[in-house]
């Protein structure tokens, strides 16, 4: 009983860790949306600026939105398994999501390795380096996590106890 109880906390982890990770970067685009400026100006470059209604509705306020989606789905990866199909579709949304991360991260990395991004969209070498040592990172920390959450999803969920 102890080790179930262990076990299960141990698995879940990586799900409430995710969900964590997805509502820090929901809570910095929602401060971005309501005015904040740290961080954002080496983000977002020329947007932060002029800070258009489509960016703000869209890219801060939509983004910080999807985030918490992502939360809520951290957390019931760190939840017991579902059986059936409500268990297969949160399996597989974690994956989604691992996949997703992890293709954004390595794709604007090697745009900015490159050099095609900086050419096309006028992306300064103060962008550059804080894209490559710190938001691409953390989508990759985030691919890891939702990956790990997904992976470990439901390999302590009960079922060998005989419940529904």
């Amino acid at each position: 009983m102890h080790e179930d109880r262990q076990s299960r906390t141990s698995v879940g982890v990586w799900g409430r860790i995710a969900c964590a990770w997805a509502v820090a970067f929901a809570m910095l685009h929602f401060y971005w949306a309501l005015g904040g400026n740290w961080g954002l100006s080496v983000s977002a470059g020329p947007l932060a600026e002029k800070r258009p209604g489509w960016f703000v509705a869209g890219g801060l306020w939509g983004v910080g939105m999807l985030c918490l989606v992502g939360g809520a789905l951290g957390w019931l990866l760190a939840r017991p398994r579902p059986h059936r199909l409500a268990g297969q579709v949160v399996k597989a949304l974690g994956w989604s999501v691992c996949v997703v991360l992890l293709v954004r991260g390595i794709a604007v990395e090697m745009l900015l390795l490159t050099d095609t991004a900086g050419q096309e969209a006028d992306v300064s070498p103060e962008q550059r380096l804080w894209t490559l040592m710190l938001w691409n990172p953390w989508f990759l920390i985030g691919c890891l996590v939702f990956g790990l959450s997904a992976r470990e999803f439901g390999r302590a969920d009960g079922s060998s106890s005989g419940t529904a």
